[in-house]
């Protein structure tokens, strides 16, 4: 009795066995379609990617040889490249993910909420960011150029970053300005153009030779030999003053000259006055006082 019960049961389990494979056996063959069609989604999600890569490549050396062709700035270069590269990958992993089934529309919304969360935090940093961009794309100053912003720092331009841009003063001091300061404010590019003009300005005495003192600044600034002699030289009374009279000289020169042929030019025009004996009076005042008052007084 004991085998029957034994053999009995062994036929029960391996009929339960049998049920139960044969089951998942179903379940699995109803879920082939399903399984087969994800397979293949993923199959297509792979190729997307292996060829979306070639694509991006071969999409970025196109760009590469366009911005050679127009000579564009580096820095301009590599953000632009950078922008490119993040846009196409992006757009190429949404498809990537639709094509996998998954809702992108949700992925969109919870990206943009997110995106204003942080842009609420960072509002600072994102208005130097898109000043950085303006600055990159219109090119108000370069790399190398002097410029004077609306609050007055100036310095040589020694990099222009997306949230910064570095001066370098003429005392060799580094300065960090945030782009969007320097994009919604004045700038002052003093190295734009290739020539600058100086301007002089001297006080002579109301009792010195006025003819003499202009003809000897005008020889001065015919005679440097850095100063352009093609363009409009001048010497001109500028204004009559409480203490003397201004004279005013005009030349032009070279952008890289103009700060030596200035110091320059304002010592020979002193040492030159000082040999003509032409005055340049200190500020004065002359204080009349009446005989009449000082009687009184006296009184």
């Amino acid at each position: 009795m004991f085998w029957l019960a034994v053999e009995a049961g062994e036929t029960q389990a391996a009929e339960e066995l049998k049920q139960n494979v044969s089951a998942l056996w179903k379940a699995v063959e109803s879920q082939l379609p399903a399984l087969g069609k994800f397979a293949w989604h993923v199959f297509l999600a792979i190729l997307f990617w292996f060829v979306g890569k070639r694509l991006i490549a071969w999409a970025m050396k196109l760009l590469q040889k366009y911005f050679d062709k127009r000579g564009t700035e580096i820095s301009v270069r590599k953000f632009m490249e950078m922008l490119v590269r993040w846009v196409l990958y992006a757009l190429l992993i949404f498809q990537i993910i639709s094509l996998l089934g998954v809702n992108t529309a949700s992925i969109i919304a919870l990206l943009g909420s997110a995106g204003l969360a942080v842009g609420l935090a960072v509002q600072g940093s994102l208005a130097n960011f898109a000043g950085g961009v303006l600055i990159l794309v219109l090119k108000p100053f370069a790399v190398g150029d002097y410029i004077v912003d609306k609050s007055g720092v100036e310095g040589t331009v020694t990099m222009i970053g997306l949230f910064y841009t570095k001066l370098s003063t003429v005392d060799n001091k580094q300065v960090t300005v945030p782009n969007g300061d320097l994009a919604n404010g004045t700038i002052t590019n003093v190295a734009a153009q290739e020539n600058r003009r100086i301007v002089i300005k001297v006080g002579i005495s109301y009792g010195a030779d006025l003819k003499k003192a202009k003809e000897i600044m005008y020889q001065i600034m015919t005679e440097r030999e850095k100063v352009l002699q093609d363009q409009e030289k001048m010497v001109v009374v500028n204004s009559l003053d409480e203490s003397c009279v201004t004279l005013l000289g005009r030349v032009w020169v070279r952008t890289e000259d103009y700060w030596p042929e200035y110091w320059s030019m304002m010592e020979e025009v002193k040492l030159a006055f000082d040999e003509a004996g032409i005055e340049i009076p200190y500020n004065q005042l002359d204080v009349h006082i009446r005989q009449e008052s000082r009687e009184k007084e006296e009184q």
